[in-house]
C-alpha cells in the first residue's frame, strides 16, 4: 500500500512504525473473512480493512473525526485479522497507535473519558474491587434474573502448596483474578509443586497493563508496566527461571513488555528480558507434566474455548485439547473457534451490545455437542462466558 504520511506523523516516533505497517498490507480483503465485528455488521469500516484505510487517511493528513474513532473502538482487538493475513500485516500495533493518535487531535467527550477511567482504577482498586464483588455475591440471591447473572459466583480457594524447591518460577497474579477466580493459580501452583517447581506470586493485584492499554490510557499502563518489573526484577536475579501467566490476555501483554518499553533508558534491557522468560501455563506444563494418568472424570465431555489471545496473540492452538485428551476426557466438537466470546480485556464493559451478541454466537457454537464443562485459558473469557449459560465454564488446569 502506498503511502504518504503526513508531516506530524514523519516526525513523530511512530513514523518507521506506521510506514512498514501500511506498507505490508495488500488490501486484500482476507481478513475480513474472520473478523467478528464485520461478521455481525457487514460493514467495511467495521473489519479490519476498512480500518486500516481510515488509519492511513489520518496518517495522511485527513482531520480526525468521531466515526473514524467509532469504528475502530468498536475493534475487539481479537488479531484473528493477524492470523489470517498473508502478509503478515501487524494490525493490532497499527490500531493501537492509531487510536492513542487520533485521541491526542480529538479528545473523547469527558463522559466516555470518565467511565475509562473508572474501569481502570476500579479494576485495580484492591480492597474496593473485592468489597464490591464480595457484596455482590452475598447478595445475588436476592437479585432479579438478570442482574444476577452478572455476578460471578464465588470460588471456594482450595489449599495451595507452601513447600520449597530448588526451582522457582514467577506467577503473574494480577489485578481481578485473585477476587474472581483464585483457584486458578492455586491448582497450578500446587501441579507444579508436586514437579518440583516452587511458584513465587509477589505483587498479588497488581495489573500487566493491558486494561488500560484498551481504555486509551497508556501512560498509566507503561507505568503499571514498570511497577510490575521492578517488583519482579529481584526474583529474576536471584535466578527465577520463568514468567508464568495462567491468564491469556495478560500472557499477551507479558509477551510484549520488550516492545512497549524499547525506548525507556530505565526499562528496555529489564522489560526485554522479562518478555524472554515469559511463558504461558500451557507450556510449562507441557514441558513439566510428564506422563498424565487419566483423572476420575475422564468420561466428563469438555469444550474447549480457545481464547482469542491464547490462538491469534500466543500462536498457541489445538494443544489444550492434547493435554486433557491425554488426562482422558473427551473433547467435544466446536464450531467457529476462532472467532471472539466478546469478552476482550474491557470490551465487553465498553461495548456491551455487540459483546452480548458475541457472547450468544460463541455460547452456541461451544454448546453444539452437548459439553458438560466448558474450559477456557483467560479469566475474562472465563467470566464472561458464564454470565451467558448454565454450564460451568472453568480455567483448564482445574480439569487436570
Amino acid at each position: 500500500m502506498q503511502t504518504n504520511l503526513a508531516a506530524k506523523i514523519r516526525q513523530g516516533r511512530h513514523a518507521e512504525s506506521v510506514e512498514a505497517i501500511l506498507r505490508k498490507c495488500v488490501h486484500c480483503g482476507f481478513c475480513n473473512a474472520t473478523c467478528p465485528t464485520y461478521e455481525l455488521l457487514g460493514d467495511e469500516l467495521d473489519g479490519p480493512r476498512g480500518r486500516i484505510y481510515q488509519m492511513k487517511q489520518y496518517f495522511e493528513g485527513e482531520p480526525a473525526n468521531p466515526e473514524m474513532l467509532k469504528h475502530l473502538d468498536r475493534c475487539l482487538t481479537c488479531r484473528a485479522c493477524e492470523t489470517t493475513c498473508p502478509s503478515g500485516v501487524r494490525y493490532s500495533q497499527l490500531l493501537e497507535i492509531g487510536r492513542e493518535s487520533i485521541e491526542k487531535e480529538l479528545p473523547r467527550p469527558w463522559p466516555d473519558r470518565a467511565r475509562r477511567w473508572a474501569i481502570v482504577r476500579f479494576i485495580n482498586s484492591g480492597w474496593l474491587f473485592r468489597l464490591v464483588v464480595r457484596t455482590g455475591q452475598a447478595f445475588a440471591p436476592l437479585l432479579p434474573g438478570k442482574l444476577r447473572r452478572i455476578v460471578p459466583l464465588k470460588q471456594q480457594p482450595i489449599e495451595r502448596s507452601k513447600g520449597s524447591h530448588q526451582r522457582k518460577m514467577l506467577m503473574l497474579a494480577g489485578c481481578v483474578q485473585p477476587t474472581l477466580a483464585p483457584n486458578t493459580n492455586n491448582y497450578a501452583a500446587n501441579f507444579l509443586a508436586r514437579r518440583g517447581i516452587e511458584v513465587i506470586e509477589p505483587g498479588v493485584g497488581m495489573c500487566c497493563g493491558a486494561a488500560a492499554m484498551h481504555t486509551s490510557d497508556p501512560d498509566f499502563a507503561m507505568n503499571q508496566i514498570r511497577r510490575l518489573i521492578d517488583c519482579w526484577w529481584p526474583h529474576i536475579e536471584a535466578g527465577a527461571e520463568a514468567v508464568i501467566v495462567t491468564a491469556t490476555g495478560c500472557g499477551t501483554s507479558v509477551q510484549d513488555f520488550g516492545r512497549l518499553l524499547q525506548h525507556d533508558p530505565g526499562y528496555a534491557e529489564k522489560a526485554a528480558r522479562v518478555s524472554s522468560l515469559y511463558r504461558d501455563l500451557l507450556e510449562v506444563v507441557e514441558a513439566e507434566a510428564g506422563e498424565i494418568k487419566p483423572t476420575d472424570s475422564r468420561n466428563k465431555r469438555v469444550a474447549v474455548h480457545t481464547p482469542c489471545s491464547m490462538q491469534h496473540g500466543l500462536g498457541i492452538v489445538g494443544r489444550v485439547e492434547q493435554l486433557l485428551g491425554r488426562a482422558g476426557y473427551d473433547i467435544c466438537r466446536v464450531e467457529d473457534s476462532h472467532l471472539c466470546c466478546g469478552s476482550a480485556g474491557t470490551y465487553s464493559m465498553l461495548q456491551p451490545a455487540l459483546a452480548t451478541q458475541l457472547r450468544a454466537n460463541k455460547i452456541e457454537a461451544l454448546l453444539v455437542d452437548r459439553p458438560e464443562v466448558i474450559a477456557t485459558a483467560n479469566v475474562g473469557c472465563q467470566l464472561h462466558l458464564a454470565q451467558g449459560n448454565d454450564v460451568p465454564v472453568l480455567h483448564w488446569v482445574e480439569l487436570l
